[in-house]
């Protein structure tokens, strides 16, 4: 766990929250750079635990053998370049966990109560020190649900898909269509499950994306923060 020099006096965590292709990672990023906070994307953990269960042939139907693998692999999350690096078992899998297969099943293994648990665990343990900013699906209703400032990050679906097509850039072979039925039916997934459902916390301030950029979305959080921040002093 990384500590701030300045503890948690100047500091406060900030939850961001909402369906897949809202842009809650590219915009956690931007926040956490401008204030010099560290980042969770805690969406990769739950791809990490994907991509360990495929492939090492675990039925992601089967919830015991999800529950007993999570707990013995080790995902670390590293600053880089380009951005959060992650390892699975010390291998860089940053790209690997970003497939369509794995998209296809990580709404799955992340409703698996025992799998959640043991990522929760260690994504609170990061966030005991403040200045952190998570983003994910539960993160202000049930990960972090003291968090000073909570964000629930939205956009229609079609923008959502037109953005994860532009992502692929052709290295699948998928239409546009059946991106936007895919999300739609994850939207679905995350919103029903019985664990720690896709829900906005009360207390949220609802920030649709569908007509800004990522620089307005988070020059608006950051602003948001600084706020919080000042009523708390």
């Amino acid at each position: 766990m990384v500590l701030h020099p300045d503890g948690d006096r100047d500091r406060i965590n900030i939850a961001i929250d909402g369906p897949a292709g809202a842009g809650k990672s590219t915009v956690a990023r931007k926040v956490a750079e401008t204030l010099n906070y560290i980042y969770i994307d805690t969406g990769a953990m739950y791809r990490a635990v994907t991509l360990s269960a495929l492939r090492n042939g675990i039925s992601i139907d089967d919830k015991e053998m999800l529950s007993v693998h999570a707990e013995n692999i080790v995902i670390t999350l590293m600053p880089g370049a380009a951005g959060q690096v992650v390892l699975l078992n010390g291998e860089d899998v940053t790209t690997d966990i970003r497939s369509r297969e794995v998209t296809l099943h990580v709404s799955q293994v992340s409703a698996v109560e025992r799998v959640r648990l043991r990522l929760v665990a260690m994504q609170r343990q990061l966030a005991q020190s403040k200045g952190v900013v998570m983003d994910g699906r539960d993160i202000g209703s049930h990960v972090l649900p003291n968090a000073e400032l909570k964000i629930f990050l939205t956009a229609s679906v079609e923008e959502r898909a037109l953005r994860r097509f532009k992502e692929l850039n052709g290295r699948d072979s998928i239409s546009l269509e059946q991106l936007e039925r895919e999300i739609a039916e994850r939207d679905r997934k995350d919103q029903e499950r019985e664990i720690s459902p896709l829900v906005c916390a009360p207390d949220a301030i609802v920030l649709d994306s569908t007509s800004m950029t990522i620089d307005e979305v988070a020059d608006n959080i950051v602003n948001l923060s600084r706020t919080k921040l000042a009523e708390a002093k």
